[in-house]
């Protein structure tokens, strides 16, 4: 071969290295994270963590009476902090570890084998654990509303981290984790189910067990700053971006379309709490605009990602209304002190969305077309039957072992503080301090 034939080889070589070089760094590139989704579950994470602290405890907080505010925001925040150690031991283990039907397995005990390369999906595993964590965090958070002002903060961290175990961790395998409702094809998107149903039900439990506050119903018992129950109502409906759009696990159009049926469900459930309230009682209060969004975000919740936006309106409107008369008929007929009405507004709307979503998910429904199932009629009853089903069982799974739980906690330390510290307030009698020294 002549000099110039070798030296033309020699070019045409490296030519086609820097030709096919780019297609194989390509290649490997998409063996790794999805930088979009990532992006976008780490910002979720963010937005869900931001919906408990502050969100949840400023909501929560300026609701109770003045004497027990930083009692609620104290139990809010221990909340994120044992669970979030619960969550690194063994709780994500259970949830989403590889197990059977029930239970995940204790494989990933300690993030065992949880490390910077290991994907779930297309985002890191470590995004997706931090995301589900913050789920785990607000849920045992929304119960705190049910026994606010009365129960003692040793029983709340006990009773917290049992039920953490025994109830959530199974609920979230069963739905997310490769369980049996999630293989019978249950529809929960963002945590019907597995946040807002056992949240109220465990709510529900806590209130009949416990008993009232001294002094329910007859004493007025008023939210002692409505201006912090609606900047902490404000971040709540920001969060929840994170919480139903997070949950698509990707920057795409079924995020977008979550984030849009989320945000007009709040909207519609507002407005139509407004107005129950405002027909029955001749004037429209805060408190109730804001427990309006908060019913209509519950409700959208398992439906989020499966609904259009017709159909979030529809969801919206009824839980507004239907949540309103919940939560009048449970404190004026049955007369129970939930004192936050976490399972008139939780527990009833996510069970409301869940059937929801075996409606309207079906695309048979045109203008309220959805993607969760099939298109016929029949397809439509079968998914509802599936949805009643899930709804059931986490019910009666929830009542029982919060109630076995409550019993042993009772047992261990004692629920409920001494009369003479309800009637003084718990930021001094469990705390000594006070929320406001003007």
């Amino acid at each position: 071969m002549s000099q110039n034939n070798k030296r033309i080889s020699h070019y045409l070589f490296w030519g086609l290295v820097l030709m096919v070089a780019p297609a194989i760094s390509w290649a490997q590139g998409t063996a790794g994270p999805n930088q979009g989704n990532t992006a976008w579950v780490l910002t979720s994470t963010a937005l869900v963590l931001f919906m408990t602290l502050p969100g949840l405890s400023l909501f929560y907080g300026g609701l109770v009476r003045s004497k027990n505010v930083l009692s609620v925001l104290m139990q809010c925040f221990a909340i994120t902090c044992l669970v979030s150690m619960l969550w690194f031991v063994y709780v994500y283990s259970l949830a989403f570890g590889t197990g059977n039907d029930w239970i995940g397995g204790l494989g990933k005990v300690f993030m065992a084998g949880v490390e910077e390369e290991s994907l779930t999906g297309d985002i890191p595993e470590t995004a997706f654990s931090m995301f589900q964590l913050t789920f785990a965090i607000i849920t045992p958070a929304l119960v705190v509303g049910a026994f606010a002002e009365r129960m003692k903060f040793s029983a709340m961290l006990l009773f917290s981290a049992l039920w953490l175990t025994l109830v959530y961790a199974p609920v979230a395998h069963w739905v997310w984790g490769g369980g049996w409702l999630g293989k019978m094809g249950a529809l929960d998107f963002a945590g019907g189910i597995v946040v807002h149903i056992t949240a109220g039900v465990a709510a529900l439990v806590c209130a009949l067990v416990m008993g009232p506050r001294h002094g329910f119903p007859t004493t007025a018992m008023l939210p002692h700053n409505m201006t912090i129950v609606v900047t902490g109502a404000g971040m709540l409906w920001v969060g929840w971006f994170g919480f139903n759009a997070g949950s698509a696990l990707a920057a795409n159009g079924n995020a977008g379309m979550a984030m849009m049926a989320t945000h007009l469900s709040a909207a519609a459930g507002s407005l139509a709490w407004m107005i129950a309230e405002w027909l029955k009682f001749g004037k429209p209060s805060v408190l109730g605009i804001v427990t309006g969004m908060v019913a209509g975000l519950g409700t959208i919740t398992p439906a989020s990602g499966y609904v259009g936006p017709a159909g979030a309106v529809v969801i919206g409107t009824v839980a507004g209304f239907t949540c309103f008369s919940a939560t009048q008929y449970l404190k004026r007929v049955l007369k129970v002190d939930d004192s936050l009405d976490v399972f008139p507004v939780h527990g009833v709307g996510g069970m409301l969305g869940t059937l929801a979503a075996g409606v309207f998910a079906s695309p048979a429904l045109g203008l309220f077309k959805g993607q969760g199932f099939g298109t016929g009629i029949s397809s439509m009853g079968q998914q509802l039957g599936v949805q009643f089903v899930a709804v059931i069982v986490t019910v009666v799974y929830t009542a029982v072992l919060t109630f076995v739980t409550l019993k042993l906690v009772e047992k261990l330390v004692g629920l409920r503080v001494g009369r003479e510290d309800e009637i003084g307030g718990l930021d001094i009698a469990l705390h000594d301090e006070r929320g406001y020294d003007l």
